[in-house]
C-alpha cells in the first residue's frame, strides 16, 4: 500500500521480492561516486542482508503526477533500506541505514529528509534508541543532510590499501 510522502510523491513498502531492484539502486549509489568501478558484487550484500527484518521503502511519483506527465509504469525514484547493528559500546541493538538513494533529478526536494524521518519513526516504533549510518567523507551533500537532521560523527572508519 502506498501513502503520501510529499506533494507529487508516494512511499510504499518493499519486500524480499525486490532484490534485483535493490541491487540496481545500490549500484547507482556507488556509481555516482565511483563511476569507473564495477559493483556487481553488491548482489551478495543484498542476498546476505535483505530479509523481512530489514525494512525497505520505495518512493514513486504520485498517481496524480503520473497522469500529468503521462508516465507509466511507475518506477521508483528513491529508496531507503534499514537493518540492525549492535552498538559496540553499549551492546544495544539499533537501527542502521544500509541505503538511502534519491535519483539525482529528484534531489533537493525533501525526499531524503522525508525518508530519514520514516527511518526514525520506524526505529522508534520497534523500540530502538539510536540510529546510525555510514557516509563517504567525500559525499558532502549527504553529510550536510545528516548534520541538519542532528546526526553526529561517533567514529571514523579508516582504511589502508595493502600492496
Amino acid at each position: 500500500m502506498a501513502e503520501k510522502l510529499l506533494p507529487d510523491y508516494t512511499i510504499r513498502s518493499g519486500s524480499t521480492l525486490d532484490r534485483a531492484l535493490l541491487v540496481k539502486f545500490m549500484q547507482r549509489t556507488y556509481q555516482d561516486m565511483f563511476p569507473r568501478q564495477d559493483f556487481s558484487h553488491l548482489s551478495q550484500t543484498v542476498e546476505q542482508y535483505l530479509s523481512t527484518e530489514t525494512p525497505l521503502w520505495w518512493v514513486e511519483y504520485s498517481a496524480e503526477k503520473q497522469e500529468q506527465l503521462d508516465i507509466f509504469p511507475t518506477r521508483p525514484i528513491a529508496c531507503l533500506w534499514m537493518g540492525n547493528a549492535i552498538d559496540q559500546i553499549s551492546g544495544l541493538r539499533h537501527t542502521h541505514i544500509f541505503l538511502l538513494y534519491v535519483n539525482p533529478q529528484h534531489r533537493r526536494k525533501g525526499i531524503g529528509t522525508a525518508l530519514m524521518q520514516q527511518a526514525e519513526n520506524s526505529a522508534k516504533e520497534r523500540g530502538d534508541t539510536q540510529i546510525a549510518l555510514q557516509v563517504f567523507q567525500t559525499n558532502e551533500p549527504a553529510i550536510n543532510l545528516y548534520n541538519q537532521l542532528g546526526y553526529q560523527t561517533q567514529s571514523l572508519w579508516m582504511v589502508k590499501p595493502l600492496q
